[in-house]
């Protein structure tokens, strides 16, 4: 299995994702949220977003960071084609996000993203590291 997949839902559209470390887990939620909402393809590393994000919670904390990269992409027209993680931890998360401005020449858009969710979301420790699933409203 790879880093992340997708998980068929009769309205919404979600995804798995593992990591080695929680880190990892963050990041490949990360490109696989971006993955579904845009072709990787001709996004270049042109620009650097910082990226925090602070909840109770490793779940909530999941949905935070997703909603901010969300952010870029919705509110600041920009496309990320690559998120580290910096420093994570139980309740808080620092990133930065490598990207550049949404292009339509050159930029291929496949679904808007509405919402990240909170509906069967789920981050656990695994024999082989961490694993999350998440739900988004498109």
């Amino acid at each position: 299995m790879g880093a992340w997949e997708i998980l068929e839902h009769p309205a919404d559209i979600g995804l798995r994702a593992r990591g080695a470390a929680l880190a990892g887990l963050f990041e490949n939620a990360a490109t696989g949220m971006m993955e579904i909402a845009a072709s990787p393809a001709g996004i270049q590393e042109r620009e650097q977003r910082p990226i925090a994000a602070e909840a109770p919670d490793r779940e909530a904390l999941l949905v935070t960071f997703l909603d901010e990269i969300l952010w870029l992409v919705d509110g600041q027209g920009w496309l990320p084609a690559r998120v580290a993680v910096r420093d994570i931890g139980e309740t808080a998360v620092t990133a930065t996000a490598f990207g550049e401005p949404r292009d339509t020449s050159r930029h291929e858009m496949r679904l808007i993203i509405k919402a990240v969710t909170y509906h069967q979301l789920a981050v656990r420790q695994t024999g082989e590291g961490w694993e999350a699933e998440v739900y988004f409203d498109i």
